[in-house]
């Protein structure tokens, strides 16, 4: 069992944190603001957390916030610890941290997940990862206990790499896969007919198959709560956001992702998507005209 520090305890920090402590690990926790996980230990600041621990893991919502954090923690932590940090950011701000991190003879993780408060929840996220083998190795019984898949995709910056491409696809099939069911609307087609087409046909992607944005078709979705979220609208415009910061620092073309981006910074900052569901452009796409 390792001597854990979890700095950063909201939705998707929390559940991380408590499957920790319940697989037997001792959890040191802070957050400013959340409530404390059961099994957690309560600590006085974030330095305190990483103070004796041999893992610490951070959970945060943007690069500027973990670089902040990242100085209080790497002075506390002993020699040979490892920052994990499981945000989703910035690619240059996860290697400036890891850069530091080794300076001070720490290892150093970017571990994003996928998955959403469901998967932290149930202990069955996806970790892409970057950094050294090493230190790979060695929170890997912990990716095991949060998730069900950890996948090293390479050195420090990897791992944001890998989400950011990832949730690319997963915005711009979204959107298409709303589109295509307001479209099948408005042509008279079925939803249940439209699925069993799309889902078994060359159509299919995750956004179809798992996580349908039309009620009552397919397995159950935030779509069949009222687009409660389960993946919020506004990280995947944050997400998105980074795509493109990404693009535009390698001079990669990604024109469809950046009309994603577009669509939903509409959908967040001019409508009604800020505190729904990233599926709910289904809604908006029933609502609205051929322009």
């Amino acid at each position: 069992m390792m001597r854990i520090g979890f700095v950063g305890l909201g939705n998707m920090g929390g559940p991380m944190a408590a499957n920790l402590a319940k697989a037997g690990h001792r959890v040191m926790g802070y957050d400013t603001v959340a409530t404390m996980p059961t099994g957690v230990t309560p600590a006085v600041s974030a330095a305190a957390a990483a103070a004796e621990a041999e893992v610490v893991i951070t959970m945060l919502p943007n690069g500027t916030i973990l670089r902040a954090v990242a100085e209080e923690l790497i002075p506390a932590m002993a020699k040979g610890a490892v920052l994990c940090d499981c945000s989703t950011v910035d690619v240059e701000s996860a290697r400036a941290v890891a850069a530091e991190a080794a300076a001070a003879g720490l290892g150093a993780l970017d571990a994003p997940v996928s998955g959403g408060v469901g998967g932290a929840t149930a202990g069955t996220l996806t970790f892409m990862v970057g950094g050294a083998e090493d230190a790979f190795a060695k929170v890997q019984p912990l990716f095991a206990v949060m998730g069900q898949k950890a996948v090293h995709c390479g050195p420090s910056g990897a791992g944001q790499s890998a989400k950011i491409c990832n949730n690319m696809i997963l915005g711009v099939t979204m959107i298409a896969t709303c589109e295509a069911f307001a479209l099948a609307d408005k042509l008279g087609l079925d939803r249940q007919k439209m699925f069993d087409v799309v889902s078994t046909s060359s159509g299919s992607s995750w956004s179809m198959n798992a996580y349908c944005p039309a009620p009552g078709v397919g397995p159950k979705s935030p779509a069949d709560n009222g687009y409660r979220p389960g993946f919020a609208a506004e990280l995947m415009l944050k997400d998105l956001r980074l795509s493109q910061q990404a693009a535009e620092a390698v001079d990669a073309d990604t024109p469809m992702g950046a009309v994603a981006a577009a669509l939903y910074a509409r959908f967040v900052e001019e409508e009604d998507g800020r505190g729904r569901d990233f599926s709910a452009m289904l809604p908006r796409f029933e609502a609205r005209h051929r322009s």
